[in-house]
């Protein structure tokens, strides 16, 4: 039956509530719930034609498929039922759609599964495949109550562990919401192989609910399972705010539930809400149904079910309509064939009204009638067919009203039973059943199953007309049962019987003589065929495998054995399946004797034995009856009794033994066996083997810097046992230690030792290997000494180019050696050529060389090689050529930094002043002193390519100027200045004469010398001397000025005065004196001067500084300042944590003007804490404090490590908490 065209459908199948579709005032109908339920057994109600009722119907849903095969499941039924339905339905469906224990109504919640417009896209998920072996199954709790999801996997053909998530809806991945209300389990049996996941949720909420799914994926396998969750809750007034009743418990808090993805995603605080107050619910009491998820994303809903199961007990008010005074009904019901009429009641009778069938206008035809009857319009549809099952509606004016017509079909009895069948196997089986109505959908079951008519299945099935038949084409014994025809309207069934028919041996088994290792077949013919048997060998039942063919084709049976052994010889059964009766024959084996040499696993039957050790060789041999053995060697045979070399036979095989072996027990043996059924030989080879002679004395052929090559001849004699490689050792000749160079064996007769030590003298020698063991070692090779090359030379660079020379210049190698560096070779080719030609024929030693004779404006490589006694190392070749034409640099002068000043020296000192330049090819450089040419007499110039000296050999005072450079290259010039300042020791100063003379002072006075020495006067040194002696005493030196008083002067002495001048050189050589002498005389009047109150500067302690809190770096050093004014100078003490900082290597204290420092080397959070500096006098005392804070802090651990004292530890952890917890 085709589904209504207007029954909303979501993408899971699930069937939504059915609700009347109004464009402009939506008109209230009866609340209708739904649910699954299988269909009821009971006949449906049938209606009139004239009265038309709400009524009740059954709709099959798909159902899911089922995997590997399985029987499908019973289709289930949705059923639509109105609250307004007639009584005549059946009791136990209404009670059942009543019950509080119905499921409830599916529909969609914001932020719980897939979105609303994601509904029509497809999930893009890989070919379902049977991974889980026990899927989750839906269920329902109380809001609060625990619940647990089990999914099972089986890994038995798994190399790991598959991968499993689990969803919420279609996109919310449920492994980021574990918690306290989500927990994902996983466990493994090894017994068992099966991998256990589990999905619980604790203290569930309302948002809990919904459906889930399970996926499960291995490599490019893929398995799901959907589920649903029911959360109920307790029964609330619909008096509460409907916005904060179905929105998140909490906006992103700690208390919000894990499955709370909405409130997850805003970890803030709660804003306050401003809109105006709304009801909601009559918002949405007067809207359609899809146009709630619109109005619960407006107004900030996100538990649209919880809302719709609050909804759907809400009474709706109905309105009157003004077009309808009565609409039609929700659903009307019609059978197959039958008439239904569709009546509303008009308010205005002059409206127009107009009919529709799917949104297309009904037009007048025979089978759609329209009938008018007063107020009352009519829709007559005549012999309802399966197409006329769809949604009507009619309009008058702008109202609208809708109804849905359901077309039920007839049920399909059975008219003609199915009769009773006996048969035999192998007999067709035809069984007949007639139905009333053509075409009709029936099942054939056997026992209540259903028989399988695939295109491999032994059951065929044929309809034609009212009739169905099912077909047997091979009857077999398993074929007996109940066989019935279901069909809608009623069941038939009949008994299947099939027995066996009487057994008939056409052609028994024989017996038979089969030689050993040749096939065996075996066959018999029975009548009927098709019948199964089973072999038996001396009562055992045979079963088939590899060697054992067990075949039957209609009434033949074969036993095969491809190759026959002893074991398969006795008396051989066959036993017809379902019967008594047996076949029976007799197998003998015959086995001619014979030696299993291939059971040794020895290489050509060759046994290899070491000299002096005992051989016991032992072959298997078989045979029937046991044969007689005969061990030879060329002509003569080997008793049994012999003593050195003897041999022995059993029942299975025989043995040859050689006690101690020799080189002349090297041969071949010769075995041969004699019984009644024939004669076999063999024949075994042993050979005797020994360790190998020496190798002959190696041959050093190369040396490198620490290895060298070596290569030697095989030993003459391999000890019978091909040589397998060979050992190598070396040692120093003044040692007697050897050292092995290799532990795996060497295949080859060349080797190269390595990680020799350059220049030191080695020998080296070898030992051959064979299976057997070692040989005794070579003799030592003749004394060799590794030497390397150098490394390639550095720093290839250009140093200058001419129109036909080169200058390269290059640095020594990084690694000489010890065999030193002979010197270089200079190589060039010219560009887009490989002939390097070779410019110095001997070397050089230098690192700079210049290639002469090369061809303007050609394009050249240059390369370097280092020699030595090893011989040339790796070239160092330029990365660019080089173009052999001389570049036109611009002249530039770098004068050096301490000529950029006056350059000053002394009177004799010698004049040497290099200054560099650049500038190509070589400019010419030109001096000029004060605008004039430069008196090479006086001053010596010597001019290079790259700088220019001056040179004076004994400074004199004339040299002093500036001296002016010029340098040019062709047009361009470049100039710079040199100023040079000679200096000589200053004269004496000029007129010293004596001003005045009073008490004991004296007044001096002069001029400055004539000849400061080509410096500036610095000062002057005052000397004075008695007369009596003419001892000169220094008064005072470096005195600036060119006047002085000499005071306290000795009363009646007569003195004389001298001055020295001085400049940058030093004092004047001579000095002036004064004419005159001075002498001090005892004055008749005595000055009495008056006493002076001296001021008292003594004061207590005052910081004038204090100290600032501070913040400082682990490991970095810290300082505190703080100044203090005080008279006594006071004793200043430091302290931490009011503790004076005593001997403490980790603090230095300063203090210098009054300011004192304290500096802490290195702190560590443990220094941090409060600092005070204390001054203390005889007048007093003062205190200052400040804080001290250390950043990036140690651990305990660290702390210990350093030595800390656990209570200083515990205070400083304590303190560091305390500063954090603030800060947070």
């Amino acid at each position: 039956m085709p589904e209504p065209t207007k029954k909303d459908e979501t993408p899971n199948g699930e069937k939504e509530s059915v609700a009347t579709d109004s464009s402009e005032a939506p008109m209230p109908t009866p609340e209708i719930s739904l649910e699954v339920s299988p269909p009821p057994p009971e006949q449906p109600v049938e209606t009139e034609g004239k009265d038309p009722q709400p009524i009740e119907v059954i709709k099959p849903v798909q159902p899911e498929p089922v995997e590997n095969g399985s029987k499908e499941p019973e289709p289930e039924a949705v059923v639509v039922r109105a609250k307004e339905q007639v009584e005549s339905v059946n009791s136990e469906v209404k009670e059942e759609a009543q019950s509080p224990c119905s499921p409830p109504l599916p529909v969609w919640s914001l932020g719980e599964g897939q979105a609303p417009e994601d509904l029509d896209k497809p999930v893009d998920t890989p070919p379902l495949s049977s991974l889980l072996i026990e899927r989750p199954q839906g269920g329902s709790i109380t809001v609060g109550g625990d619940i647990s999801f089990v999914a099972k996997v089986e890994a038995q053909d798994l190399l790991r562990k598959p991968t499993i998530k689990w969803f919420k809806g279609k996109w919310m991945d449920l492994a980021s919401k574990t918690g306290k209300h989500l927990q994902l389990k996983e466990t493994f049996d090894r017994r068992t192989k099966i991998h256990t996941f589990e999905m619980h949720i604790i203290k569930a909420k309302d948002n809990y609910a919904g459906n889930y799914r399970c996926e499960v994926t291995y490599k490019d396998k893929f398995d799901s399972c959907s589920f649903d969750l029911e959360v109920k809750e307790l029964e609330q007034s619909q008096s509460v705010d409907i916005r904060s009743a179905f929105k998140r418990s909490s906006e992103g808090h700690e208390d919000a539930g894990d499955l709370d993805f909405s409130g997850l995603l805003k970890h803030r605080e709660p804003k306050q809400d401003e809109t105006p107050e709304v009801d909601v619910w009559e918002i949405l009491k007067s809207a359609r149904p899809d146009q709630y998820e619109k109005i619960a994303f407006e107004y900030g809903i996100t538990d649209l079910r919880g809302l719709l199961k609050r909804l759907k007990k809400t009474k709706k008010e109905e309105k009157k309509s003004e077009a309808f005074a009565k609409k039609l009904d929700p659903a009307y019901q019609a059978d197959k064939g039958g008439k239904i009429r569709l009546m509303v009641d008009l308010a205005d009778p002059t409206v127009e009204l107009k009919w529709y069938k799917n949104g297309q206008e009904i037009r007048p035809t025979p089978k759609f009638i329209f009938e008018q009857k007063g107020t009352q319009r009519i829709l007559v549809i005549n012999n309802c067919g399966l197409n006329d099952d769809a949604a009507y509606s009619v309009a008058a004016g702008e109202e609208k009203c809708t109804t849905e017509l359901f077309v039920k079909e007839l049920p399909v009895k059975i008219t003609k039973e199915i009769e009773a069948v006996k048969t035999t196997v192998n007999e067709r089986i035809e069984l007949e059943c007639e139905v009333s109505e053509e075409g009709a959908q029936v099942k054939w079951c056997k026992n209540g199953v259903e028989v399988p008519t695939g295109p491999r299945s032994r059951y065929r099935v044929k309809s034609e007309g009212l009739k169905h038949w099912l077909i047997i084409d091979d009857a077999s014994k398993e074929d007996t049962g109940t066989f019935s025809l279901m069909a809608s309207g009623g069941t038939s069934e009949a008994k299947v019987q099939v027995e066996l028919k009487p057994l008939k041996i056409i052609q028994d088994l024989q017996d038979m003589t089969v030689l050993l290792g040749q096939p065996l077949k075996m066959h018999c013919e029975i009548f009927p065929g098709n019948v199964p048997g089973r072999w038996y060998r001396n009562g055992q039942l045979i079963q088939s495998n590899d060697r054992i063919n067990i075949l039957q084709r209609a009434k033949n049976h074969r036993l095969e054995i491809v190759n026959s052994t002893i074991h398969d010889a006795g008396d051989y059964t066959f036993v017809p399946e379902g019967y008594s009766q047996s076949l029976c024959a007799k197998i003998h084996i015959v086995d001619p004797p014979r030696v299993h040499l291939e059971s040794l696993n020895f290489p050509d039957n060759t046994v290899t034995i070491v000299a002096g050790n005992k051989l016991r060789v032992e072959i298997p041999i078989s045979g029937e009856p046991a044969p007689r053995v005969v061990w030879m060697k060329g002509e003569r045979v080997i008793l049994d009794s012999g003593h050195r070399v003897r041999a022995e036979t059993f029942s299975d095989h025989t043995s040859l033994t050689i006690d101690i072996a020799e080189k002349e027990d090297t041969g071949n043996y010769k075995i041969v066996l004699q019984n009644e059924a024939g004669e076999a030989g063999a024949s075994v080879k042993v050979k005797v083997v020994d360790i190998p002679d020496p190798p002959e004395v190696p041959l050093v052929t190369e040396v490198g810097g620490d290895w060298c090559s070596m290569t030697w001849e095989p030993p003459i004699y391999d000890g019978g046992s091909p040589i397998l490689g060979y050992f190598i050792e070396r040692k120093k000749k003044q040692s007697s230690r050897w050292m092995r160079l290799n532990f795996d064996l060497n295949k080859e007769t060349t080797f190269e030792p390595k990680k020799m030590i350059e220049g030191v003298p080695y020998e080296v020698r070898v030992f051959a290997v064979n299976a057997i063991g070692v040989s005794k070692p070579s003799e030592p090779s003749k004394a060799f000494v590794p030497l390397a090359v150098t490394s390639e030379p550095t720093m290839l660079v250009v140093d200058d180019v001419t129109d036909t020379t080169v200058t390269m210049k290059w640095r020594p190698p990084d690694t000489i050696g010890a065999a030193g560096l002979d010197g270089y070779l200079v190589e060039y080719c010219i560009e887009g050529t490989d002939d390097w030609r070779v410019t110095n024929k001997e070397l050089t030693e230098k690192t700079k060389y210049t290639i002469t004779g090369l061809p303007p404006e050609a394009k050249i490589l240059v390369r370097v090689r280092a020699i030595n006694a090893a011989g040339a190392s790796t070239p160092r070749t330029l990365q660019h050529s080089i173009l052999v034409k001389e570049v036109i640099e611009p002249p530039k002068i770098r004068i050096p930094r301490h000529l950029k000043q006056t350059y000053t020296r002394k009177v004799g000192e010698a004049v040497n002043l290099v200054i560099p330049f650049m500038g190509k090819p070589r400019p010419k450089v030109s001096w000029l002193k004060e605008g004039e040419t430069v008196d090479p007499t006086q001053v010596t110039i010597r001019n290079t390519d790259c700088d220019s000296i001056i040179f004076i050999r004994k400074a004199e005072r004339k040299h002093s100027g500036k001296y002016d450079m010029k340098v040019e290259v062709e047009n361009h010039v470049d100039t710079a200045i040199v100023d040079i300042q000679i200096v000589d020791l200053p004269g004496p100063p000029q007129c010293v004469k004596i001003d005045e003379v009073w008490g004991g002072n004296v007044a001096l006075d002069w001029t400055p010398p004539k000849d400061n020495g080509n410096a500036a006067i610095t000062g002057y040194t005052i000397q004075k001397a008695d007369k009596k002696t003419m001892e000169w005493y220094t008064c005072i030196e470096h005195y600036h000025r060119t006047c002085i008083t000499i005071t306290e002067l000795v009363v009646g002495n007569e003195y004389y005065f001298r001055i020295y001048s001085e400049n940058m050189v030093g004092l004047s050589e001579g000095a002036t004196q004064t004419k005159d002498s001075a002498l001090i005389v005892k004055e008749g009047m005595q000055l009495k001067n008056p006493e002076y109150i001296d001021h008292d500067f003594k004061e207590p302690p005052k910081f004038t500084q204090p100290l600032i809190n501070t913040f400082a770096i682990a490991g970095y050093n810290a300082t505190l300042n703080c100044s203090v004014r005080a008279n006594p100078r006071p004793k200043v003490i430091w302290m931490k944590n009011k503790i004076a900082i005593i001997d403490d290597p980790r603090y230095r204290m300063f203090s210098n003007q009054g300011v004192c420092t304290l500096e802490i080397r290195k702190p560590s959070p443990y220094d941090g804490g409060m600092y005070s500096c204390k001054a203390i006098n005889d007048l007093g005392d003062a205190l200052v404090e400040c804080k001290l804070e250390v950043k990036g802090g140690f651990t305990f651990s660290e702390l210990m490590q350093r030595g800390v004292p656990l209570h200083l530890i515990d205070k400083y952890m304590s303190e560091t908490k305390a500063v954090e917890q603030p800060e947070k």
